[in-house]
C-alpha cells in the first residue's frame, strides 16, 4: 500500500510495498509511481489516476505489470482510491498493489531492452494502424521493396508468420502502447 500526492509521487508506503519492489523508503519516496509501471501500461494507468484526481471516479482496479528495482516484473492487481482532504477535490491517491498468487512465466514479460531500429518502429506503428506497403513507403520515404525488407525482418525477429500476428505479438510483448491511437511503440524498445 502506498500514498501518492496529486503529482502521483510516492509520499508514504508500508514495509510490504518497499519489500515487493526491493527498494528502501529513501529510494522510492518522492519517485513518480508511473516509473514503477511497465511502459506499455503507463498511458491507461495514468488515465485512471487522472480520472481519480479530477473526481470523475472514486476508485479503479486494473491488472498491471510493475517493474522492481532490478527490472524484474511483478504482476498483480492495482487498485487506486481517491483520498479526500479538507478541500472538495481529491488531495491524493491511495494505491493497493496485490500481486498475483499464481506463478507467472516471467520469460513472457519482456524487459525493457532495445529491440527495434527507428525505422522498424515507424513501420510497426504503420502496420498496426492498418497501412499497406505503398502508403508506408511514401510516408517513410522508402521504396516498396525497402518496406517489405523491414517487414520481413520484423516478422523474423518476432517469430510470426504475417502482419496481423506481428501486431498481436507486439502488443502482447508490450512493444506497442495499449490504449493509444494511432499506435505508438514504447521508446524503451527503440535502439
Amino acid at each position: 500500500m502506498a500514498h501518492l500526492d496529486r503529482t502521483l509521487a510516492i509520499q508514504h508506503a508500508n514495509p510490504e510495498f518497499f519489500r515487493r519492489f526491493g527498494e528502501t523508503s529513501a529510494s522510492l519516496c518522492g519517485r513518480r509511481f508511473a516509473d514503477l509501471i511497465h511502459p506499455s501500461l503507463q498511458a491507461p494507468i495514468l488515465r485512471n489516476f487522472s480520472h481519480l484526481l479530477e473526481g470523475k471516479h472514486h476508485r479503479f482496479a486494473s491488472r498491471v505489470i510493475a517493474l522492481r528495482g532490478d527490472d524484474e516484473p511483478l504482476t498483480g492487481t492495482l487498485t487506486g482510491v481517491a483520498v479526500q482532504g479538507g478541500a472538495p477535490d481529491a488531495t491524493g491517491v491511495l494505491v493497493l498493489m496485490r500481486p498475483h498468487a499464481e506463478d507467472v512465466d516471467e520469460s513472457a514479460i519482456v524487459r525493457r531492452k532495445p529491440l527495434l531500429s527507428k525505422i522498424d518502429a515507424k513501420i510497426l506503428e504503420g502496420i498496426a494502424a492498418g497501412l499497406s506497403t505503398i502508403p508506408l513507403a511514401s510516408r517513410l520515404f522508402l521504396s516498396r521493396q525497402g518496406v517489405e525488407y523491414h517487414v520481413s525482418g520484423l516478422l523474423r525477429k518476432l517469430k510470426v508468420p504475417n502482419r496481423a500476428a506481428l501486431v498481436s505479438r507486439a502488443y502482447s510483448m508490450g512493444v506497442l502502447i495499449v490504449g493509444v491511437w494511432p499506435p505508438k511503440v514504447v521508446e524503451d524498445f527503440v535502439k
